[in-house]
């Protein structure tokens, strides 16, 4: 049977609020909520990993499948690039929410996985253009298919420490939101993922709270 985007049980809708692919693929572990306001995480399975790559515009529809109908072939190898998935996206939220000086123990864990993965890379990288008309840069591997699937993620960290954007990093204000996010604001001062769901959340709450001191006063 011949595998295609149209197998993978697919979320409403992944969110991307967090203005860099390493901190998008940080805040897949709330990557959509489903209709019942459930959290979905991305990488709780090979298929929807692959469906958020999609999304994300790391793998277009033809390298998806074709991931998907390997993934069939390869059971094994499928599950141990899901498995260094998750685990890199915890370095990486570890680099995300670090504060301080560079030389941390999470900065440097980050900066050896960074160089172990690209230095195991091997393959091309190709730009093509995208069904909008915009167009994409991608990572076509060499050998084994599965070891490319976080070469773009990698190298959007890898920017984010060089150009020194790791200050700008900021963790949702929300106690309840886990997401991070790059605060490119001219002020430096944002604290939400989302204006329209925590930020409103927040302020509904301050609303609330002055309703209810003008009451009791």
């Amino acid at each position: 049977m011949p595998v295609s985007m149209d197998t993978i049980p697919v979320p409403d809708s992944f969110v991307f609020v967090g203005e860099r692919l390493w901190l998008d693929f940080v805040n897949s572990d709330d990557a959509a909520r489903n209709r019942k306001g459930t959290r979905l995480d991305a990488l709780d399975a090979f298929d929807t990993f692959v469906q958020w790559l999609s999304a994300a515009r790391i793998l277009d529809a033809e390298r998806a499948s074709a991931m998907l109908k390997r993934a069939q072939q390869q059971p094994t190898g499928a599950s141990a690039a899901l498995h260094e998935a998750r685990r890199i996206r915890n370095v990486l939220r570890a680099l995300a929410e670090r504060g301080g000086a560079p030389a941390e123990r999470a900065t440097q864990v980050a900066i050896g996985e960074i160089n172990r993965i690209l230095g195991r890379s091997a393959g091309t990288r190709r730009v093509e253009p995208r069904s909008d008309g915009g167009f994409t840069r991608n990572f076509v591997t060499v050998g084994d298919v599965f070891a490319g699937l976080l070469i773009p993620i990698i190298e959007s960290a890898a920017d984010a420490l060089v150009s020194g954007e790791l200050v700008r990093v900021r963790r949702c204000a929300d106690s309840r939101c886990s997401r991070v996010f790059f605060d490119g604001s001219r002020n430096g001062k944002r604290r939400w993922c989302e204006m329209a769901t925590c930020g409103n959340r927040a302020k509904a709450a301050r609303h609330r709270r002055k309703v209810k001191l003008n009451v009791n006063g």
